[in-house]
């Protein structure tokens, strides 16, 4: 499917920061994207936008997915989700909320779709997104995207599946970003700080930092078994696929 013909997101974020990863990456993915940073112009958003016409998949800027802060300058993420309902009951609904807050958590689950936590993965994020519109949307409404390949490996985006040698290798969504920022860059060796850039979303590399090794580690016991070695270390330098 090409972008225009992918679902809509209306991502609600107070932090400009947050809003321009999740509206890169999910445009990056082939979705639509409306963004707002306040109650009141997510409500002008939401009132601009087409209502799906009866028994059609699709209908012009019908918002498709709201992900939505708890926490926004003007109100409460929460009662925006309800009043975004009322006006259009089909809408897909998620919530941004801190990790430290239990109520806000609550609360999602009890209206919401689902919830994710701050800080997050982006990747997890776009999985999660996917996830939660293959349960309320028709299979054309979501972005397909032919697969990854790499020697043996193969990689789904749409449906973040992986398989080696014609067999499924179950990877958490971290495991499944990292291989992927791997595949995507080919036989070239990438940093440790590119890693941690582009999968973890950390502007500066936290000091002592094993994260990377972590999960190169985790990556390799999955794949190996599966075929020769995969992974390479360039020691000092980074990693990247044999």
């Amino acid at each position: 499917m090409t972008a225009h013909e992918g679902a809509t997101v209306l991502v609600v974020e107070d932090e400009p920061s947050i809003a321009d990863v999740l509206t890169i990456a999910l445009r990056y993915h082939r979705f639509e994207v409306l963004t707002a940073g306040t109650v009141r112009q997510a409500l002008t958003l939401a009132e601009g936008s087409r209502p799906r016409a009866p028994g059609s998949a699709r209908a012009g800027a019908a918002i498709d997915l709201a992900l939505l802060d708890v926490m926004l300058p003007d109100g409460d993420g929460r009662a925006l989700g309800r009043e975004l309902r009322l006006r259009q009951p089909d809408l897909a609904v998620v919530f941004l909320t801190a990790r430290d807050a239990p109520a806000e958590i609550v609360g999602a689950l009890g209206f919401g779709d689902d919830y994710i936590t701050k800080p997050f993965n982006i990747d997890e994020v776009v999985a999660r997104i996917t996830a939660v519109l293959r349960r309320t949307r028709p299979a054309d409404v979501l972005p397909r995207r032919p697969p990854l390949r790499y020697g043996d490996l193969e990689l789904d985006e749409t449906t973040y599946s992986v398989r080696r040698a014609g067999r499924t290798v179950e990877l958490t969504p971290t495991e499944y970003a990292l291989l992927r920022f791997l595949v995507r860059n080919g036989g070239r060796i990438v940093t440790k700080e590119q890693l941690l850039r582009h999968v973890w979303q950390y502007e500066h590399t936290p000091p002592e930092s094993t994260v990377v090794e972590t999960y190169i580690s985790y990556l390799r016991r999955k794949l190996e078994p599966l075929g020769p070695p995969l992974i390479q270390t360039r020691r000092g330098v980074g990693y990247g696929l044999a």
